[in-house]
């Protein structure tokens, strides 16, 4: 293992925005319900903010090399959490389609059944860069939802986007598992 690249307090900064970003999900979801309907620039800057961590943390543990178990397990979580309470709200208030909860929700067990079938063998799969491009523009497509008003169509397109990418990710994830299976 190589060494660390920073010293121990500033170590702890990518675990310490993961919980963060999990303490944000409540206040999150009080902001969108109190917005109903209406576009919520307050919960939208809320799920930015969430959005900047999750890729700041990742980064940071990578960079510095502290990568920890706790938050290979508590970041995709966050992440996981986050994306599900703003679709599960945004479907709630007729701003995003059934649809798009349904393959939202299915790849997420998908992802946490993977995991659980990998994690005891000792396996794990690395986030790809489709992977990465799908969170981003999920991100950016859901805070774009929450700030503009419900007739404006164009983010929608961006979150089918976001979707057809994170399928596309989940199927590269399941061959990459299968092949490590098989090993």
């Amino acid at each position: 293992m190589e060494a660390r690249l920073v010293p121990q307090p500033l170590a702890q900064l990518p675990n310490a925005l993961t919980i963060a970003r999990l303490a944000l999900i409540p206040i999150f979801v009080v902001l969108m319900v109190q917005a109903g309907h209406s576009p919520s620039w307050p919960a939208g800057v809320v799920f930015g903010i969430a959005g900047i961590t999750d890729q700041v943390d990742g980064f940071l543990a990578r960079r510095w090399r502290v990568e920890s178990q706790f938050g290979k397990i508590a970041d995709p979580l966050a992440d996981r959490l986050m994306i599900d309470a703003a679709v599960i709200l945004l479907v709630a208030y007729d701003r995003l389609p059934w649809a798009g909860l349904v393959v939202i929700l299915g790849r997420d067990v998908l992802l946490l059944a993977g995991g659980s079938l990998l994690a005891p063998r000792g396996l794990e799969v690395e986030v790809n860069v489709v992977g990465k491009a799908a969170t981003w523009i999920l991100y950016l497509a859901i805070f774009l939802r929450i700030v503009t008003h419900p007739s404006t169509q164009w983010p929608l397109v961006l979150f089918w986007v976001g979707l057809a990418l994170a399928v596309v990710a989940g199927v590269l994830y399941l061959r990459t598992a299968r092949r490590e299976l098989r090993r």
